[in-house]
């Protein structure tokens, strides 16, 4: 567990853009931006998953 810390920095950045994903969706945001933050909130959760070992 060396890069536990930033495994779990990356975790919390995902979790707080899908909160970000949540609050645009009950804002009636477009769709384009809704999108492209929940692909960036799901390559960090992803990546923050990939590089806890």
């Amino acid at each position: 567990m060396t890069n536990s810390y930033s495994a779990a920095l990356l975790i919390l950045l995902g979790l707080f853009l899908l909160g970000g994903v949540i609050s645009f969706v009950k804002q009636g945001l477009p769709k384009t931006v809704i999108g492209m933050l929940a692909v960036c909130s799901a390559l960090a959760i992803a990546s923050g998953v990939m590089r806890w070992k």
